[in-house]
């Protein structure tokens, strides 16, 4: 069952050699994303799964040991998806996401060794209902699993925002970030899948995987950081 989730943003910015000279403006999340990772690691899980949105052509699960890299954007830094215990031979060609990708650059920087992992990308399209299944599957893989949940609310807040400026854009995050901050499966399930398309909000599959995963689990969460700094809805909270 699920013992503990951490919600992260998952903008390659975070990763401060990516940013540059603008790697200060999201401090305050990543010291937010290295909370909710030590509520993680206190719960003492058997298995911990990163999950994150992806085009349909890299959805799937990536072993631990997956390689990624931030070289698509102009950084030669590259990652891999936990320690790399698996044989380099058995470690797929194919590179994470990169919101997995950012996500193994956290765990990196946590020193994550509490359990093993592994990776799971869903579509951005995928459905509701899907995705909620998905996460029923996640949460009965052993008898304590945690998430990292990566993905980001609206692109939509402001008029400099890569999607412009959208007025229902801002109720939108309000309403994710209330489901965060109560731990609420229904109210990520009830997240509307097309609505979330048009806002570019890539957040919203990888939520409701956390929604399937959690149903029945009675865990209390805490929202941890909220904003938009670049017109993006960023969240960081940790269930438990």
């Amino acid at each position: 069952m699920l013992v503990a989730a951490a919600v992260c943003p998952a903008p390659p910015l975070l990763v401060p050699e990516v940013a540059a000279g603008a790697a200060a403006e999201l401090g305050a999340a990543r010291t937010a994303c290295s909370d909710a990772l030590a509520v993680l690691a206190a719960s003492r899980p058997d298995l911990l799964v990163v999950v994150g949105a992806a085009a349909e052509d890299a959805a799937g699960t990536y072993p631990e040991g997956s390689p990624g890299s931030f070289r698509p954007f102009g950084v030669a830094a590259d990652v891999r998806l936990g320690s790399g215990a698996e044989p380099e031979a058995a470690v797929p060609e194919r590179p994470l996401p990169a919101p997995l990708a950012v996500g193994a650059w956290l765990l990196a920087r946590a020193r994550w060794g509490a359990a093993p992992l592994e990776g799971l990308a869903v579509a951005e399209t995928l459905e509701t209902a899907d995705c909620l299944a998905a996460g029923r599957g996640l949460a009965a893989r052993a008898d304590r699993v945690a998430l990292l949940v990566m993905g980001d609310g609206s692109a939509c807040r402001t008029l400099k925002a890569p999607g412009y400026l959208d007025e229902r854009a801002a109720g939108f995050d309000a309403a994710a970030a209330r489901a965060l901050a109560d731990a609420d499966p229904a109210a990520l399930a009830a997240l509307d899948a097309g609505l979330a398309h048009e806002l570019l909000a890539a957040g919203r599959a990888p939520w409701q995987v956390l929604a399937g995963a959690a149903e029945g689990a009675g865990l209390a969460g805490r929202l941890l950081y909220e904003d938009a700094p670049y017109g993006v809805g960023y969240f960081v909270a940790a269930w438990s």
